[in-house]
């Protein structure tokens, strides 16, 4: 891919103590290489924590800006730091590479042919994260304190923003980060910033349950103890025990997914049953209750019918909380670069979880959505994020670079 359009961003006015660069008007510049960039990377999607072919396309992209590089050892990120000629914080913003193991749907010209998916629009936060680092780069000179830019592998599933902060992420500048920013793409109309303070995103965690029993004929079943009824029970009494023990307003949400007795012939009575379920959550108080009654649930009901339960409960990621002041600090910037019209905030939080939760965990920040349906798109058949056929617009990808270029700007400003 070339980059030569890349080298054309023409500054504005960004001496010390004049107004913010036009950030997004810079950005039309660069959009022509960055749906390149993007595209490129949705055609060769990888998967997990290794994603070398991705790290690559990044690092020729990134090479000329003099940025201090510090790639992963666990995984294939890439830490990329722009220290400011001024005075000043650092601050960290993210963007994930990985994709989904979905086969692709959409038809589009670029469409991934390998049996993998960018359907999370994380190859628009790889571009969209490379644009940032062109705008600010091009105002090195000005710039009052430090920018990271946080090339994540591993997002789905793999807790890759943990792996980056165990090896030394919030080090790199020699000074902790002040604050931290990530965009995340979603269907919706397209150009809208969506964000609030709290809770954003559901922390998620995992149950699994072995239900044992007593095998036997499937002609006798009184001479077993059958695991197969009480895992449907248990299931059961799961829906209920998360309608009626949480409140409404601080939900929790049980979903089985997972359902086998590991038998092979249809006139056996297993031994086991196995039962597994994703749990979603908004708080520390709902999620340490879940820690405790849980246990309680699965052992009373499996005694009950006389059979033994093993329970293990996993929390994979953390809440994602976004630090209020820092927040509507953000949307106020947004809507002086964008306008009024193109900032929402949100009323209530998504219950997928995301892995930069463990980034808000360490450093106040804001976790901020950007809608990229296609226009003309009707809203009640959209595919969401995690679909074959999810389409995004890319291009907002100008915008989304110029809003982590800004909210970026403004933060250091601020001091």
């Amino acid at each position: 891919m070339t980059t030569n359009r890349l080298n054309e961003i023409r500054p504005g006015t960004t001496e010390p103590g004049s107004a913010i660069p036009d950030f997004a008007a810079e950005a039309n510049h660069l959009l022509p290489e960055l749906v390149a960039l993007r595209r490129a990377i949705h055609a060769d999607p990888e998967l997990g924590l290794d994603l070398p072919r991705t790290q690559r396309r990044v690092l020729d992209t990134i090479s000329d800006l003099g940025l201090e590089l510090t790639l992963g050892q666990r995984t294939t990120s890439i830490v990329a730091l722009l220290r400011g000629a001024l005075p000043g914080p650092t601050i960290v913003l993210r963007g994930d590479m990985d994709a989904l193991p979905i086969r692709e749907a959409t038809n589009l010209d670029f469409s991934s042919t390998n049996g993998n998916m960018h359907a999370c629009g994380h190859d628009l936060h790889t571009a969209g994260l490379v644009g940032a680092a062109r705008l600010l780069s091009a105002h090195r000179d000005v710039l009052p304190g430090n920018v990271i830019f946080m090339f994540q592998p591993g997002e789905e599933g793999h807790g890759g923003a943990k792996v980056m902060l165990e090896e030394g992420l919030l080090d790199v500048a020699g000074e902790r980060p002040v604050a931290a920013y990530a965009i995340h793409v979603a269907p919706g109309p397209k150009g809208v910033f969506a964000t609030r303070s709290g809770a954003i995103c559901a922390g998620s965690n995992e149950l699994e349950v072995v239900i044992t029993g007593r095998g036997g004929h499937g002609s006798q079943p009184h001479q077993t103890i059958d695991p197969v009824p009480v895992a449907a029970e248990l299931v059961m009494a799961l829906q209920t025990f998360v309608t009626r023990r949480f409140d409404a307003f601080d939900p929790v949400i049980l979903s089985v997914t997972r359902l086998d007795t590991g038998a092979g012939a249809l006139n056996v009575i297993p031994e086991q049953a196995r039962i597994a379920a994703t749990v979603r959550s908004l708080s520390a108080t709902s999620l340490e209750r879940l820690k405790v009654e849980l246990p309680r649930l699965v052992d009373g009901i499996a005694q009950a019918h006389g059979c033994s339960a093993a329970m293990d409960f996993t929390v994979l990621y953390p809440v994602t909380t976004n630090d209020p002041s820092t927040t509507q600090s953000t949307m106020d910037d947004l809507r002086v670069a964008f306008g009024n019209g193109r900032v929402m905030e949100m009323e209530t939080p998504m219950m997928g979880s995301e892995d930069f939760s463990f980034v808000l965990d360490e450093v106040p920040g804001t976790f901020i959505a950007m809608l990229t349906s296609p226009d003309g798109t009707d809203p009640s058949t959209v595919e969401f994020n995690h679909s074959p056929r999810v389409i995004f617009d890319d291009s907002v990808l100008g915008d989304q670079a110029a809003a982590l270029a800004t909210v970026a700007y403004q933060r250091l400003l601020r001091q």
